[in-house]
């Protein structure tokens, strides 16, 4: 099913020469997944602490976009300039989902979502990358599919952070909102593990 990580292409074509450039200067992967990762951490503490900012909203979908942009390069940099290593595969799978789980939860914090609603995305979404990962255990590689990948997810929490920078949440609809997105990333369980099941057979 299409997601948005189909334009991980195209997006990496646009972020070859920054690539380059760090790699030309010793940057390397795995310092690129940390700091997507403390990025990610620092921005979820300041929605935690400050739920009703406007700036912070408007912080979130930048972050989140950056963050999807150092994901690419840490990629890049691993698979084009010989820096791939068990660390670093540990590495970005880990704080891609700490990075996820953290933003996700500090949405929690802001009034109208409802706490239960946000930790369903949140363990959803868990279970949708371990579904993701499971993919290499069972000999068929890392699975992507949809229809709410990470890429989805960013894209998703960007949007509501947007929204509500602008006063567009109702009361009526936003205690639906986190429990809609749960259910898309069961739906994503589903999909991965049905490409996998198919795969293997």
């Amino acid at each position: 099913m299409a997601t948005l990580y189909d334009l991980k292409p195209a997006f990496q074509a646009r972020l070859r020469p920054l690539v380059e450039n760090l790699a030309a200067r010793g940057i390397t992967a795995n310092q690129v997944t940390l700091a997507a990762a403390a990025l990610s951490l620092a921005t979820a503490g300041l929605l935690a602490a400050f739920p009703l900012s406007r700036p912070v909203y408007l912080l979130v979908p930048l972050v989140l976009f950056l963050r999807m942009a150092l994901n690419a390069v840490d990629g890049m940099l691993a698979r084009e300039h010989g820096q791939a290593s068990r660390l670093g595969m540990y590495l970005n799978e880990l704080c891609d989902v700490v990075s996820d789980t953290a933003l996700i939860l500090a949405f929690a914090a802001v009034p109208g979502f409802g706490v239960w609603g946000v930790v369903a995305f949140a363990v959803c979404a868990l279970v949708s990358e371990y579904a993701g990962v499971l993919g290499v255990a069972a000999g068929v590689g890392r699975n992507y599919a949809g229809p709410f990948g990470k890429s989805d997810r960013a894209f998703a929490l960007g949007l509501i952070a947007v929204l509500l920078s602008l006063h567009f949440l109702v009361d009526t609809v936003a205690p639906l909102v986190f429990p809609a997105l749960a259910l898309l990333s069961m739906i994503t369980v589903v999909n991965r593990v049905g490409a996998g099941v198919r795969a293997v057979s």
